[in-house]
């Protein structure tokens, strides 16, 4: 599909930065795609860490791991990713995947949050080795989603504008309703 969907656009440009033997990061498991991604990259001496706040999303990328063969690679945790500094350790994950919003199929007030989300987002940037990629996927679509994203962006835009990240938004442009976006910031180094 061109353009391709936010999540997968990230799949596509986080490929070549999650090597096998990594640690990578899940921040939002929801329904696994994500993990089930970086677990096949990762590799077998590889880990990925997924978090989610709701046990249907853990249940749903626990049935994707084991249905591919890959849960011994994955450690899920049923907190939120604000926790995400108590679990890795500063400088040793490849890349940091968040994919914001609501779990599809499930109650759509159940979301992310922008006061955790930020907190998470400053976890990620210090659990990020020289090199590795942060991915977001923002959806400004639904209540509260707007206040996230711009939160989110304003707080990337601030690494770009007074680092050495390199930082980038990828999305559709002139939609009826806000559509979702991807941010990608890559921390210097490596």
């Amino acid at each position: 599909m061109i353009p391709p969907r936010p999540t997968e656009l990230a799949h596509v440009i986080l490929r070549d930065f999650v090597r096998p033997g990594s640690l990578a990061v899940d921040a939002t498991a929801g329904n696994g795609h994500d993990t089930l991604f970086l677990a096949k990259f990762v590799g077998p001496n590889g880990r990925v860490i997924a978090y989610d706040i709701q046990p249907a999303a853990l249940e749903s990328t626990r049935e994707k791991l084991e249905s591919a063969g890959l849960a011994e690679r994955v450690t899920l945790l049923h907190r939120s990713h604000a926790t995400l500094a108590e679990d890795v350790e500063e400088g040793s994950a490849e890349v940091v995947m968040f994919n914001l919003g609501y779990l599809p199929g499930q109650d759509h007030g159940t979301t992310t949050r922008e006061c955790e989300t930020l907190v998470a987002l400053e976890a990620a940037k210090s659990a990020l080795c020289p090199g590795g990629v942060l991915s977001v996927v923002c959806y400004p679509g639904h209540p509260g989603g707007d206040a996230e994203a711009e939160a989110v962006e304003a707080k990337l835009r601030e690494l770009a504008r007074h680092s050495s990240w390199r930082v980038a938004r990828y999305g559709m442009l002139e939609t009826k309703s806000p559509a979702p976006f991807l941010l990608v910031a890559r921390k210097p180094g490596g």
